[in-house]
Order: structure tokens, then sequence, then C-alpha cells
């Protein structure tokens, strides 16, 4: 008679035996957008993503997506279509080898760009693809820290009139949100500082606000807008500067104080270093996508945390918020609601956390009938 832990054990090799890389298919997904919005650098015509789904031999589907917008739907596309034919029969645990992998193909053409964003698909996916085969949530399985996180509401989008504006972040407090983030970087720094205020008298004294420049400023704004936000309590500056613009930000931060925010633009360490070493650096925004995936995900994070630096990373909350509550120095994560209509089981948002999914791997998968299949 076989026992129990026998019969458990039995399972899993099962599971582990069959769980190479069998097929793919590739998706497109858009959320509604009403109208137009707008930072310092960009507009945006679309709120779109492409999903990756992976079909392991055993049946299960591993899915990962990444934000996409208008851009390059072609670029993105090719890079994923010219590396899902090389990762077939690989193992969904073996995420290490799928990366270096990754790496040697992308040799000649850059293991950054385009290709990191392909590479880190690829990774997401088998993430998911593992923790579904041997039935746990991604943030069990990396060692969990903390249940849940603090959580804040992005948005204020330059484009908005200031009705939109206070309507949004008047939302977001309602809602139970204990930070809101909007967008600076007009033409005149004063409006900035005029919308600011609006939204400090919309959202009360205990709310924190961040703002967000989007690389859209020069130096000499970034230090006046910088200043004048201080009596107004701003807790973060979120890259005003180009993200390369190290010395910029090491003055930025000598001459106003305010802390300083960056790192969703960076495909590898070396900025956080050169930010680190200028000590020009409060708060380290890792994006999944760009990084590579969870592990140079964890790896920055790691690297922070040994300067003491918190981790705060930029957009994808649902995979974010598991990845926080894995390590000893997230302190928090982005919400924008763009894909919760698109998905099975939207991220629970309460008083001003999120809690992470507790279904096995990352927790949630899109739903059929919003997704169109790219060939």
């Amino acid at each position: 008679m076989v026992s129990k832990q026998q019969e458990i054990s039995l399972r899993f090799q099962m599971k582990d035996s069959s769980s190479a890389i069998r097929d793919y298919k590739l998706y497109k997904a858009k959320a509604q957008l009403r109208k137009p919005i707008s930072d310092a650098t960009h507009t945006l015509h679309e709120i779109s993503f492409l999903v990756l789904r992976l079909q392991l031999e055993n049946g299960v589907i591993g899915e990962s997506y990444l934000l996409s917008f208008q851009y390059s739907p072609n670029a993105i596309q090719g890079a994923l279509k010219d590396i899902l034919p090389e990762i077939k029969g690989y193992e969904a645990n073996q995420t290490g080898k799928v990366f270096e992998k990754i790496n040697e193909l992308s040799e000649y053409f850059g293991k950054s760009g385009i290709n990191r964003w392909a590479q880190a698909a690829v990774n997401i996916a088998m993430w998911d693809a593992w923790g579904k085969t041997v039935e746990q949530p991604i943030w069990k399985l990396l060692g969990t820290y903390k249940d849940k996180c603090p959580i804040y509401g992005s948005g204020g989008w330059l484009s908005y009139t200031i009705d939109e504006l206070v309507g949004e972040v008047s939302g977001y407090a309602q809602r139970g949100f204990q930070a809101v983030k909007i967008k600076v970087g007009s033409p005149d720094w004063k409006t900035d500082v005029e919308r600011l205020k609006q939204v400090r008298n919309a959202v009360g004294a205990q709310v924190n606000i961040m703002m967000d420049a989007n690389q859209g400023m020069q130096l000499p704004a970034a230090i006046q807008l910088a200043k004048a936000a201080n009596d107004l309590n701003i807790y973060w500056f979120e890259e005003p500067l180009h993200h390369q613009n190290f010395d910029g930000y090491q003055v930025l931060k000598n001459q106003t104080g305010i802390s300083l925010a960056m790192g969703e633009r960076e495909y590898d360490t070396q900025p956080l270093v050169q930010l680190i070493q200028r000590k020009a650096l409060d708060i380290w925004q890792p994006d999944l996508l760009r990084i590579g995936g969870v592990e140079a995900w964890r790896q920055s994070a790691a690297l922070a945390a040994s300067f003491h630096l918190p981790v705060l990373p930029h957009y994808y909350k649902d995979y974010d918020v598991p990845l926080v509550c894995s390590i000893p120095n997230g302190v928090g994560v982005e919400s924008f609601d763009w894909i919760d209509p698109l998905i099975d089981n939207p991220m629970v948002v309460k008083d001003g956390f999120a809690t992470p999914h507790n279904r096995p791997g990352w927790g949630f998968n899109f739903l059929d009938e919003y997704l169109e299949e790219i060939k």
C-alpha cells in the first residue's frame, strides 16, 4: 500500500519529469483607453500588451505579459519569435539555463533593449509554469518576508485637465491608497507646482504624493521644482533627468535634498552602481521586463539591499507584489488598473496594501476572449 507521503513524492516526480516546454503561443491584448494620455516625453495612443503562453509536456500553461503600448510591435514580436523555437525541450525550472541560452543567441545584436524584454517574458512564463507544476505560488517558492505590501496609485498624466487629475487622485484616496504619483515635466515647472498643490488639497496631508518627470526635465528646472515641492511634502522625485545623467542626479540631490527614485529604464545594475557611488539615489525601481526577469530582478534588489536602499519596482503589480514580498528591502509597488478587466483573478487591494495571489504560479491568467493570437 502506497503511503500519502509516497503518493505526493510520486506525483511531484511525475510532474517534474514531464515539465519540458513543448510549444508556445503569442497573443496581443488591449485595455480600454478613452483618449490619448501624455507624460513629459511620450503620448500614448493605446494600452496594449503582448501575452506569451508556454505549454509544457504535462499540460501546464505558463503565462507572462509585457506592456507594449503602440511601440515597435514588429520588433518585439520578432525578438520573441527568434528565441521561442530555441527553448523547446527545456524543463520549466531551468530558468537559468534558458537565460544563458538566450544570452548566447542575442550576443551579436545585443543583450539589452528588445532582446532583454523577450528574454524576460520567457523567464516570467517559465516561473509561472514551474509554480503551477509544483502547485505553489511564486512568493512561497522564493521565500516569504511579508504577506502583503504597500501599494500606491499611479497616473496623473500631464494631458489631464485639473478636474481629471483631481478626480483620479481622489478616487485612489477613496479606495484606501495611502500614496499617489502624478506626472510632472510641463514646459513651465510652475505649472507642475500648481498641479501638485491641487493634488495635495484633494488628498489631504495624510496621503503621500510622488512626482515623476519621465526623464523630461533639464537640471535647472528640476532644481527649481524640487525646491518648490518642499512646501508640499513631496515624498520622492522620479526620473527628473535623463537616466544616464548620473552627475546631474548628484547635483540635484546635493542642492535640494529631495529623495530620488530611479531604475525603470535599466537593463542591468551598472546605473545602480553609478548612482550609489554618487549618493544620488534613495529608491531603486527595477522594471521586471527590462532588467531581465525574476533572477535579475532579485539580484538587483540584493545589490540595493547591500547599500540599505529600498526597492519599489516599476509598473507590474501582479508580478511585483509576490517579488516584493520575497525580499527584505521591498517597500511597495506601483498600481495601474489596466489589466484588471482582462484577467481572471485581479489583485486584492485594501487599505493601501496589496496581497499576493494565492493560486499556483503568478496566480492569474489573461481571459481568452481578450486575446488575439499573433501568428
